[in-house]
């Protein structure tokens, strides 16, 4: 034991002096590196047989630097910032500037832009107005949706409840992203299906391959409520699970459905079409808070390690999306460390999916539906600690941390009214006098609110395999749906593949003939 402790320790001191270097060399030689490996970039224009998209819930910019410096210091570069093309996405809906996971990650998976708080409806639907979305106008099909119609295997792991806002575009329409079950739907809705019997009953979510998440409430009937306001909980006296398992078994499909640990690493990978696995009542823990025993719950890697294992035996090929949404739930509550610490975890399962993936005929995407209102603040020494104290403001004397937030909840909303005599002020609380390495440790916001709210931002997209050039440069979010369909050659970007290589042949066989002509 002491021995890795000098190991670790050691480590430490020699990344410390490699990170601190400032000779000329030492940056020239970064730059060098830098251009060597940008004069070695070719465009793949394979076609992309499989497509997986991580989406990093609420991982703005700031999150992703704050994150590289987390797990490496500034010079170092995360796995997916060393892919060889990106972009920056521009993230407003239909109707905000700002914007929610459910309309944003129904661009990206839709390809078009839609009203805040709606699932997979165009933006003639209004927040609630359950008869418009019932329209078969208004319904968009998603990217599973589009892999499944061409032979492809297609799913999804959250770290969310399974009908939460970004994986429920894949396969629900629904005019109130709230209507996650039963319990949520107005009186006056009631002809609209809720978003987990969406998922369990209609296409595409009863032909997913993969479904791996939480939401158990959602999906089973429950006596017992949840304090959490946001939280659904099913109360038509349905288990949804055991009617997943009824269908594939009704239509002689092999299935596995697990719940914790134990179940996910002992299932049959090699005999099963579709895997369903619920690993909680409803989001998934924190990754720091997990039971790593048999009986607790999978990482994100776990799942995507099963998840890639089941959709590859499709020889069509397949689509995955992966989402890391615990970061958006950490930023939420003004926990910058845990939300920086989910994003690192996702990277870890970014890592996991390249090892397994052959980067000539997958696509591999890492992007965000929407940023937070983190900052990096102050001027902070190179090599310091990102969750420690930046400086005291200069016009307070009072310290504050490198990371904070400018809208946030009461935890974060740290000031208080101080009375001397006649004189009443408003002072900030002294950072210093909590550890602000905890995981518990909530960042200071500048203006008070329920909570943490979005950014709005662009997001990064990092891209790496067939057609990844295609992200380019500054991009409308729907837009990524448009490139992987013709990455992929689905749907009408299939038939516009086939007319553009058959008009090329045409033309060289053209020339071909004119040059053996002339030479006559």
């Amino acid at each position: 034991m002491r021995s890795d402790l000098v190991v670790t320790f050691a480590l430490f001191l020699l990344h410390s002096v490699v990170s601190l270097r400032t000779d000329q060399q030492y940056w020239k030689e970064l730059a060098k590196n830098e251009l060597e490996e940008a004069l070695q970039v070719k465009w793949n224009v394979n076609t992309a047989k499989n497509v997986i998209i991580f989406v990093g819930d609420g991982m703005g910019p700031n999150t992703v630097t704050a994150t590289r410096i987390y797990k490496g210091g500034e010079s170092h570069r995360l796995v997916y910032e060393k892919f060889p093309h990106m972009g920056l996405l521009k993230t407003y809906s239909a109707d905000k500037m700002v914007p929610d996971s459910a309309c944003t990650a129904s661009a990206l998976f839709t390809g078009v832009k839609i009203n805040k708080d709606t699932v997979g409806v165009d933006a003639s639907v209004k927040r609630k107005d359950c008869a418009r979305s019932l329209n078969p106008e208004t319904r968009l099909k998603s990217l599973a949706a589009e892999a499944l119609s061409a032979g492809k295997a297609a799913g999804f792991v959250t770290t969310m409840r399974v009908t939460h806002a970004t994986p429920s575009p894949l396969y629900a329409h629904s005019a109130d992203r709230l209507w996650e079950c039963d319990a949520f739907v107005p009186p006056a809705a009631q002809q609209c299906k809720d978003i987990a019997r969406q998922l369990i009953e209609d296409e595409p979510g009863r032909s997913l391959n993969v479904i791996l998440g939480g939401g158990r409430r959602t999906l089973v009937s429950s006596p017992d409520d949840s304090d959490n306001p946001w939280e659904c909980t099913r109360k038509d006296g349905r288990n949804l699970i055991e009617e997943y398992k009824k269908d594939k078994e009704s239509r002689g499909l092999k299935y596995s459905v697990v719940t914790n640990n134990r179940e996910l690493r002992s299932f049959n990978a090699n005999d099963t079409d579709y895997l369903m696995g619920i690993f909680a009542d409803s989001h998934l823990k924190y990754e720091y808070q997990k039971d790593k025993r048999p009986e607790g719950m999978p990482s994100i890697s776990d799942m995507v390690e099963a998840a890639i294992k089941v959709l590859r035996r499709n020889s069509t090929g397949y689509f995955l999306m992966v989402e890391g949404g615990n970061i958006d739930m950490a930023h939420h509550r003004g926990r910058a460390k845990v939300a920086i610490n989910e994003s690192a975890a996702m990277e870890e399962a970014v890592k996991l999916a390249l090892a397994m993936t052959d980067e000539e005929d997958t696509l591999l995407i890492v992007t965000s539906d929407h940023t937070h209102t983190l900052s990096i603040n102050g001027y902070p020494d190179r090599g310091s600690n990102i969750f420690s104290i930046a400086a005291p403001s200069t016009f307070d004397k009072v310290n504050y941390t490198t990371l904070s937030y400018g809208v946030g909840g009461p935890d974060s909303f740290q000031y208080y009214v101080k009375t001397e005599g006649n004189e009443t002020k408003v002072e900030r609380r002294d950072a210093s006098l909590n550890n602000t390495d905890s995981m518990d440790y909530h960042q200071i916001a500048a203006i008070r609110d329920v909570e943490n709210i979005h950014g709005g931002g662009d997001v990064t997209i990092y891209a790496r395999g067939p057609y990844a050039h295609l992200f380019h440069n500054v991009h409308e979010q729907h837009y990524v749906y448009h490139a992987v369909m013709y990455a992929a050659k689905m749907g009408a970007r299939s038939f516009a593949h086939s007319c553009a290589a058959s008009a090329v042949t045409l033309a060289t066989l053209l020339v071909f003939t004119l040059l053996v002509h002339s030479d006559r």
